[in-house]
């Protein structure tokens, strides 16, 4: 064999090598895609996903191997809220309460002036 017909065939071997990896490649990254939009969507299910009082929570055993096999390969590990937060009854927001009251005018119209005396101020509201 002549140099040049050698030289030929390795640039082919390698042509063809390199068409597969590329194609592997692409089927790979296909397939990736799928799968990480795929636990994207179950992961958006989960969080709407409402636990209602008596569901059935997870065994921790179950959670402890989840989270090992998540550390083993470096993903984040979310803190997972146990069965009684889950559970729990939503907080009400009440408006804050206002403490004291303030000054009323008396009967001459004035409001008590504003000091920065610590004398007793308790009968304000009645002298002024």
């Amino acid at each position: 064999m002549f140099a040049t017909e050698v030289l030929a065939r390795f640039r082919a071997e390698v042509g063809a090598a390199v068409t597969r990896a590329r194609r592997a490649s692409g089927e790979i990254g296909e397939r990736n895609a799928k799968l990480r939009e795929r636990t994207r969507d179950l992961a958006v299910q989960a969080r709407e996903r409402g636990a209602s009082p008596g569901a059935q929570a997870t065994p921790s055993d179950v959670q402890e191997a989840a989270k090992g096999f998540r550390v083993e390969r470096g993903l984040a590990v979310e803190r997972v809220p146990d069965a009684a937060e889950l559970t729990a009854p939503a907080p009400v927001e009440t408006p804050p309460a206002t403490l004291g009251s303030s000054a009323v005018a008396g009967p001459s119209g004035q409001l008590p002036r504003v000091s920065d005396d610590d004398e007793d101020f308790s009968q304000s509201r009645i002298l002024y």
